[in-house]
């Protein structure tokens, strides 16, 4: 799957439980195992160039070539995910497909010329900065944008090697 001819690299869902996600998708795709990560660590985060509080819990694991996020969100402060999802509200589903970009802030302002405009620009306490765009006008869904560092490339190649040859126990493991 490509799009703006980048390959999507991961495919994820806002949902109320993670884990309650992640071993559903497991139950009916094979998918995982599943790496929960619990209130991701940021330095920072702006949602429409506003400085927020950006609490989030993911679980990550392996679809055949994709990895598959699951992610939530703990409390009200406005975010990309509060665009699609807010607060309160029953509904959860598709939120994003993740890709790669050579040069972040050159494909944000790209993304913004097709009218894809920045929602959220966030920075891991390890230094891993990351976008979403607001494609939801043309594509239903936010994408988010990385740089390839060795650090995230490390990370999908972890996920990834756990599920080579996984014999499907413990499908759900905690990253601290």
């Amino acid at each position: 799957m490509v799009v703006g001819g980048l390959p999507v690299r991961q495919i994820a869902w806002f949902v109320p439980d993670i884990t309650a996600a992640a071993r559903a998708h497991h139950a009916v795709f094979g998918s995982g195992p599943y790496f929960v990560f619990e209130h991701v660590p940021l330095a920072w985060s702006e949602h429409r160039g506003v400085r927020v509080t950006h609490d989030h819990s993911s679980a990550y694991g392996q679809w055949g070539d994709v990895m598959v996020e699951f992610v939530t969100q703990h409390g009200d402060d406005p975010s990309a995910f509060r665009d699609m999802y807010p607060h309160g509200s029953a509904r959860h589903g598709l939120h994003h497909m993740a890709l790669w970009v050579n040069d972040l802030e050159a494909a944000i302002a790209q993304f913004a010329a097709r009218d894809m405009p920045l929602a959220q620009l966030s920075e891991t306490q390890t230094g891993t900065r990351y976008a979403f765009v607001d494609a939801r006008a043309s594509l239903g869904h936010m994408l988010e944008l990385y740089e390839p560092t060795d650090q995230l490339t490390g990370f999908y190649a972890m996920v990834r090697d756990a599920a080579q040859g996984w014999d499907g126990r413990d499908p759900i493991r905690k990253l601290n």
